[in-house]
């Protein structure tokens, strides 16, 4: 039986851009990925070809913990300093833990890892990256000196803020900023033509309309309403897909960040425990996350 849940939250105009500015970022990634993936081999190649000692194997398995790599070989540092040697901002904190290190002198990704944020250490490969990863690696390497940082950032900003809304709600106008600095990005990359298609991806689905109108729509199965959906081109069960895995990544991420610091607010907490009681199909869902959510929510 369809939810009407799910038919409340699309008929929310605001709910419906955050859905929205989330896909947009998949298209992004998904644009991303072969020209990022040419690159750092070339930035890959280009550090063995002008450090020989790059090009030896770990001697004793060198592994981060707690996102530091203490006591390593002579070839394992070499790698260490000379990958801090290429951040564009050595003083940030470098997310070691994403790396294997005894890879690094045979996968270009394992050094691309390096300048992502955290939780990248199980990611294998280009098309496994999300948009954050990939323009954190653009701003962070300075292989990419051809390109300006203060775009990349600017989306960065924006990913960020949109991963961060307590409510997943972001406004007309938030959206109408959002796209201006996908664009101003994106026109950096104008001539890699994977680039264009996503350009043309995040246009259409900005100004999609995800709602759903349907009379009697309880007395409906799935079908009939996907084709009373309002853009044609979409399916209902593309939107509950987008809806799911965006909310997955804001509550993987949730977890992560109080992992480490212990710092999700009281407020938060409610606010997320509220969303998700007033969602049963999504409660449902995501019943493992909410588990943990609730023992924070115990422990504040």
């Amino acid at each position: 039986m369809f939810p009407e849940a799910l038919r409340v939250r699309l008929s929310n105009r605001e709910y419906t851009n955050w859905i929205k500015a989330g896909q947009c970022l998949c298209f992004l990634a998904q644009g991303l990925q072969s020209f990022i993936d040419c690159q750092m081999r070339d930035f890959h190649a280009h550090l063995l070809n002008q450090n020989t000692l790059l090009r030896r194997p770990c001697e004793k398995d060198c592994t981060p913990r707690r996102n530091k790599l203490l006591g390593a070989c002579r070839f394992c540092s070499e790698w260490q300093r000379t990958i801090h040697g290429h951040h564009r901002q050595p003083q940030n904190t470098i997310n070691w833990n994403n790396c294997l290190p005894v890879s690094w002198r045979t996968d270009h990704w394992e050094v691309a890892k390096a300048f992502m944020p955290r939780g990248q250490e199980k990611v294998r490969g280009a098309d496994q990256f999300d948009a954050s990863a990939l323009l954190n690696l653009i701003s962070s390497c300075d292989w990419f000196h051809l390109v300006d940082p203060k775009p990349v950032r600017e989306v960065i900003r924006y990913r960020n803020e949109l991963m961060h809304s307590s409510d997943f709600h972001v406004s007309d106008s938030w959206i109408k900023h959002y796209n201006s600095a996908l664009r101003n990005f994106i026109l950096q990359l104008r001539d890699v033509a994977p680039m264009a298609t996503a350009e043309e991806q995040i246009n259409q689905m900005l100004q999609a309309d995800l709602s759903i109108h349907v009379h009697g729509w309880d007395q409906t199965d799935l079908d009939d309403i996907v084709k009373d959906s309002v853009h044609d081109e979409i399916s209902v069960d593309s939107i509950i897909q987008w809806e799911a895995e965006l909310l997955q990544q804001r509550l993987q991420e949730l977890l992560e960040e109080t992992d480490d610091s212990n710092a999700l607010s009281a407020e938060e907490l409610k606010d997320l425990g509220s969303f998700f009681e007033a969602n049963n199909d999504l409660g449902a869902h995501f019943s493992s996350q909410l588990q943990n959510l609730n023992l924070l929510r115990k422990s504040e």
